[in-house]
């Protein structure tokens, strides 16, 4: 035991009388001043850095940027119009409209259904991580839901093409127009919310220009699925159809309401889509999304048929490029409203928080 105790060496030294009177020099400065000036010591193989107000403890900031890659945002493009596409096809279908907008709106649902588990499996890295997330079924968690809907989504919308291409080529039989009709109304039912769950997703987080808008995001991702899934199907053919030009102008119009509802809000969470390369891209998709399309497919109206027809085309290849850069713009504003970590706690740039916040 004494052979112990003659090993352990003090760390640090004795306080002594001028140590005493600086740390009463210090208690007196914050009492006063409510701030200490003083530089603190960092004793030697301590197992943090300093603080600062950009990278806060361990070098972690106060909020994570968001690790999503590229696949996500594209994830959520192909999943909005994918899904909108499937309820605009089942619809059609139950209505007697033209077979060939029917046949146009499947195959764009399931090409979504094919490609959208691919990016999601892409950006997780393995597929196992993404069966991990099959195991349970959360109903209070936005992505346990969504990897749900994606896989009923995703099986229901290629059974109904696959069936309606068999029965278009080899003639119809009564077990193909069973697959065909279950599969369609399946693909009706998760189309919806498949359209539109990723606002949902990304508003239940702590990144303020999200959380902020979690009640119009998934509006919003609806409107912008529709505009898209309205925009291809009129290039592959579908541009005399008056429904889809209905859908699109009501898709644009909300477009253009939304971005005023963001440029006439002068909350601070807001500035990520106003400011910095996050802003201009918020702007860009909302301009190619709303005003643009808007404005061609009213000119659209008037004219010859010619000129309406190139009106149009103009107006779906907007609308599809407004509603990608949109989902891109919001995945960068997410990583802006991250960076400025100031804002969740209401303290100005430069400012001091007030002692007990």
């Amino acid at each position: 035991m004494s052979d112990a105790k003659a090993r352990v060496v003090p760390v640090g030294r004795v306080p002594d009388s001028s140590a005493e009177q600086r740390l009463l020099e210090i208690r007196h400065e914050a009492e006063r001043r409510g701030e200490v000036k003083a530089i603190g010591i960092r004793p030697s193989g301590a197992p943090f850095p300093q603080a600062s107000p950009e990278t806060g403890y361990y070098g972690i900031p106060l909020l994570k940027q968001p690790s999503w890659t590229w696949e996500v945002p594209l994830y959520f493009f192909t999943g909005g119009a994918a899904g909108a596409a499937a309820v605009m096809g089942a619809i059609a279908d139950y209505t007697g409209a033209d077979r060939k907008l029917v046949r146009d709106a499947r195959w764009i649902a399931a090409a979504g259904a094919v490609i959208s588990p691919a990016l999601l499996v892409a950006d997780l890295g393995r597929p196992a991580r993404f069966l991990n997330m099959l195991r349970v079924f959360k109903p209070q968690s936005p992505m346990s839901v969504g990897v749900w809907t994606l896989l009923g989504f995703s099986g229901a919308a290629a059974a109904t093409a696959f069936a309606g291409f068999l029965a278009e080529r080899y003639g119809p039989s009564l077990p193909l127009r069973i697959v065909e009709n279950a599969g369609q109304a399946a693909s009706l039912a998760f189309g919806l919310p498949f359209s539109n769950y990723t606002g949902v997703l990304i508003g239940a987080t702590t990144i303020p220009v999200w959380n902020q808008n979690v009640g119009e995001l998934p509006i919003h991702f609806a409107a912008s699925g529709v505009g898209a899934a309205v925009g291809l199907l009129e290039l592959m053919g579908n541009d005399r159809s008056r429904a889809l030009q209905a859908l699109g102008m009501g898709a644009a119009l909300f477009e253009c309401l939304e971005g005023l509802r963001s440029e006439s809000s002068d909350h601070s969470h807001l500035d990520p889509l106003k400011h910095g390369l996050s802003g201009l891209m918020v702007r860009t998709g909302g301009v190619l999304s709303g005003p643009v399309p808007f404005l061609l497919r009213a000119a659209s109206l008037f004219g010859d048929k010619q000129r309406s027809h190139e009106f149009r085309r103009w107006a779906a290849m907007a609308s599809v490029a407004g509603s990608l850069v949109t989902r891109f713009a919001w995945v960068q504003a997410g990583h802006a409203s991250a960076r400025q970590w100031r804002e969740p706690l209401g303290i100005a740039q430069g400012e001091k928080p007030e002692l007990g916040e």
